[in-house]
């Protein structure tokens, strides 16, 4: 299954992202896992544009994990939920090409998941 709100937002292209962003997305052999759900309004307003920040930083599908989360009386469920604690949606977990978590947004933060995890992930370099 595909969490259709995380399709790129078909009105932002990379000239939308900043190149650092993007150069930090792109980077190495990530793979980014994402849970929400597509009733879910956070997701329904930020996974669009995390959707085409991927694109634009040219990450292959195969290393995007989609997670679809149901609620079902007031708890989220669906796959990998209880694996990686998933409480609140949208939560995005980068991890390494050899399955180390490296970084990890939760439902919101003052900007945008891409710029997030962007200047998360520069952090995690400039200390490997």
């Amino acid at each position: 299954m595909t969490l259709e709100t995380l399709d790129p937002d078909p009105h932002l292209d990379a000239d939308a992202f900043d190149d650092d962003v993007l150069d930090a997305l792109g980077a190495e052999e990530y793979v980014f896992h994402v849970w929400g759900g597509d009733w879910c309004i956070d997701c329904q307003e930020q996974l669009p544009a995390f959707g085409a920040a991927l694109a634009a930083a040219g990450v292959p599908a195969d290393r995007i994990r989609h997670y679809p989360v149901t609620k079902v009386d007031g708890r989220k469920e669906g796959p990998g939920v209880e694996e990686y604690d998933i409480e609140l949606i949208p939560t995005v977990v980068v991890v390494s090409a050899d399955g180390e978590e490296l970084v990890r947004f939760v439902e919101s933060e003052d900007v945008p998941i891409a710029t997030f995890l962007a200047e998360r992930l520069a952090k995690v370099e400039t200390v490997a």
